[in-house]
């Protein structure tokens, strides 16, 4: 039988795939092998908003994780 923690585990692995794949790149591979254009971005709007979604998913992912093992 299925804990609160699992189905919050499951819920959130699909939010944080989501908001991973969601995320726009800030420098291409050549770029940041020497290629020309700037490597260091400033997030503003909706990449910064997307980039504390995913830190805040990730966090209470991570911590559905330990609740879940811990309370096994």
């Amino acid at each position: 039988m299925l804990s609160i923690w699992n189905y919050i585990t499951i819920g959130s692995a699909i939010v944080l795939s989501i908001l991973v794949l969601v995320q726009t790149r800030g420098a291409s591979l050549g770029a940041g092998l020497g290629g020309g254009g700037e490597v260091n971005t400033v997030r503003r709007g909706t990449d910064k908003t997307i980039m504390n979604l995913t830190i805040i998913i990730a966090i209470v992912f991570s911590g559905s994780l330990l609740i879940g093992l811990l309370t096994a």
